[in-house]
């Protein structure tokens, strides 16, 4: 089907391959090659987490014709080069191909002389890890949060996943191996952070602003001569949210230097002097909108996201891997105890990253 999905978006060139990328967790990748060596991806929609995918695309539309018209007037510092993968219609002017089985088949513009890693590589990659997620932000804040649909209601809602969670351990069947005791003991001791970031919604401290939604560090991609941030990629969950959710998930997955798959659970650590330099970046471009609430909340994301990532993994290999991709059975719990050492060593070194956080105000 990716054959006759690729033909459906006009093209300059021949298609000469099209090429799998398994890299994803959610939808299926394609990237398509033309006669004339340029590119485009090629992706079919998981319907079964994106049951809206019109408002999917709406969202992504919206956002890069706002960043565009923005960069067209006020082009990034120091002559940067900026990125916004770009949204190819179809033959009949849509942003999306619908197929026979139903299924929701888009093109997205290729990124030119990039490329993305699973881990921080030095300090200063970090510190353009923490650049590009600024500059994302910088971009879209005077975007009105109100004109992105909200497509995946619940998305990082840490008190939703917790009731789930609940649910699915009540109905659970399976062995109680020693790795299940100890995640279940994990989250039982750490129920509170669950609200933390939503509490201070409710009240006002915190307010809605667009976000990526998913930032992790193999999302920001880095110019293969300069090795500036040049783009951030996946952009399905763009919407309305806290930018705390973003910058907890950009320190979380950067600061990690065995990166999420890895099985060496007792040596995972939260890298704090990776942190400074990523918070150094973020602040260069995001300083000007940020409040003092934002900036005491900081903490509380980084340690929240990784609990709730380590949540999330954990209640899927519950329930079976319903929604995470996994290559075998254990790989979501594998996951989940990343996480969960990941925000162990974030709690044993809160002193450090709060002073970090607060000399980089």
């Amino acid at each position: 089907m990716e054959q006759q999905a690729a033909h459906q978006f006009p093209v300059d060139s021949e298609i000469v391959e099209i090429k799998q990328d398994t890299t994803g967790n959610i939808n299926k990748t394609y990237v398509v090659t033309l006669a004339d060596a340029e590119r485009f991806i090629l992706q079919r929609i998981n319907k079964t987490v994106f049951t809206q995918p019109e408002l999917v695309m709406r969202n992504i539309r919206t956002f890069s014709e706002h960043v565009t018209r923005k960069l067209a007037v006020a082009p990034l510092d120091k002559g940067r080069r900026w990125e916004t993968p770009r949204v190819m219609a179809t033959q009949d002017g849509r942003d999306f191909w619908l197929d026979p089985e139903g299924e929701y088949w888009r093109a997205l513009s290729f990124i030119p002389r990039s490329r993305s890693y699973n881990t921080a590589q030095s300090e200063d990659h970090a510190y353009e890890v923490g650049f590009g997620l600024g500059a994302f932000h910088n971009l879209i804040s005077d975007l009105p949060a109100d004109q992105l649909a909200d497509t995946l209601p619940g998305f990082h809602i840490a008190p939703g996943y917790l009731a789930h969670f609940d649910k699915v351990v009540t109905n659970h069947k399976t062995e109680l191996t020693a790795e299940v005791r100890y995640g279940l003991d994990f989250v039982a001791t750490r129920r509170g952070l669950a609200s933390v970031l939503e509490d201070a919604k409710a009240s006002g401290k915190l307010p809605l602003r667009p976000i990526h939604g998913d930032p992790k560090i193999n999302n920001v991609m880095m110019d293969t001569t300069t090795g500036q941030a040049i783009s951030i990629i996946d952009l399905d969950t763009v919407k309305p949210g806290l930018v705390h959710y973003d910058i907890g998930d950009g320190l979380r997955s950067a600061c990690n230097p065995l990166g999420e798959e890895t099985k060496d659970f007792d040596s995972v650590c939260f890298e704090p002097e990776l942190g400074k330099a990523i918070l150094s970046g973020y602040l260069e471009q995001a300083h000007h909108f940020l409040t003092p609430a934002d900036y005491e909340h900081l903490f509380d994301a980084i340690r929240l996201i990784a609990f709730e990532l380590g949540l999330r993994f954990f209640t899927d290999h519950l329930a079976g891997d319903v929604y995470f991709t996994a290559n075998y059975r254990g790989h979501n719990l594998e996951r989940a105890l990343v996480q969960f050492a990941l925000c162990k060593s974030i709690e044993s070194q809160e002193s450090t990253i709060r002073k970090i956080i607060a000399d980089a105000l």
